[in-house]
């Protein structure tokens, strides 16, 4: 199953409020704490905290010491991406071990495998997804996918 750990939940959910007080429209630039983010979103502030300074190493959110310290975005909304703040919490994105392991022989399979080109082409499809939804992209009303419906001949919704 393809899903985001707990640590990728809570750090796009911090990165996303961070934004929306940032650069919203009642307060600009006022840095976040960590106890308020845990506090908003009910996330465990310890493990927040462990989540905030990984963004903040990784050049996603700068970090002000001090007693009115905390946290602002290190770049515009619109320049931060899911993938880059997925792949600073949980390293380089893959849905098989194959797609970033260049060594073939840790895998049995790689000589018979008649499903990695396939699974490499989903796996291009997703980051290429997540690579073009910004923070900006969160913050706004409209939806990030559009999914379509296929009518068919019988009238028949796909």
């Amino acid at each position: 199953m393809l899903r985001f750990s707990k640590k990728a939940d809570y750090g796009l959910m911090a990165v996303q409020y961070i934004a929306s007080v940032q650069f919203g429209d009642v307060t600009r630039a006022r840095i976040v704490n960590t106890k308020e983010i845990a506090e908003e979103h009910h996330i465990p502030l310890e493990l927040l905290a462990k989540v905030m300074q990984t963004l903040a190493k990784q050049g996603i959110v700068e970090s002000q010491n001090g007693p009115k310290g905390g946290y602002l975005l290190a770049r515009e909304a619109g320049a931060i991406t899911i993938a880059q703040i997925l792949e600073a919490i949980e390293g380089p994105l893959g849905i098989t071990e194959c797609y970033h392991d260049q060594d073939a022989s840790s895998c049995l399979q790689h000589e018979h495998c008649n499903i990695r080109t396939p699974l490499l082409k989903i796996q291009d499809s997703i980051y290429q997804l997540l690579n073009r939804m910004t923070i900006e992209d969160m913050l706004g009303g409209t939806p990030l996918i559009t999914v379509k419906s296929i009518t068919t001949a019988q009238g028949v919704e796909q």
